[in-house]
């Protein structure tokens, strides 16, 4: 089954622990309440496998400016490759946000829900802890 039924952005998720810095691109995230998000993360992200209950985490919504930013964040995996090298972003305690994207968000990771027939892929449930809105519009993965 390939449909795509939704719009789906270019969301970075990011965050530095254990002293590696770890990112990859979500498209399958949503705002569930005024200030919780969920995630799917796939079984198959080094980054989503480093996300743990408890941890504070960068999540950016790229700007339709950035699409380089999430050719590197989507390419590759985090433990291969240094993904940070060439990107312009800061650093909020653990979490790494991306510089210029449309919405930048630190998130507290509040649980972790593994659902039938998606076990092995981490739905994320977060808290958003602080949110700054940038002017560019969001970047939308054709």
């Amino acid at each position: 089954m390939d449909y795509r039924v939704f719009n789906y952005g270019a969301n970075a998720v990011c965050l530095l622990k254990n002293g590696r810095k770890y990112g990859m691109i979500c498209s399958w995230a949503t705002q569930v309440d005024y200030d919780k998000i969920v995630m799917l993360l796939g079984a198959q992200s080094v980054t989503g496998r480093s996300i743990s209950k408890g941890d504070i985490i960068g999540v950016s919504v790229l700007s339709v400016q950035q699409e380089d930013v999430m050719n590197i964040l989507g390419n590759n995996h985090s433990d291969e490759v240094d993904k940070f090298e060439n990107l312009d972003c800061t650093l909020t305690g653990s979490a790494i946000l991306i510089n210029d994207a449309s919405v930048n968000m630190v998130v507290e990771v509040l649980d972790i829900l593994y659902l039938p027939g998606i076990e092995e892929d981490k739905l994320v449930y977060g808290l958003i802890k602080s949110c700054t809105k940038g002017n560019e519009p969001m970047l939308t993965i054709q």
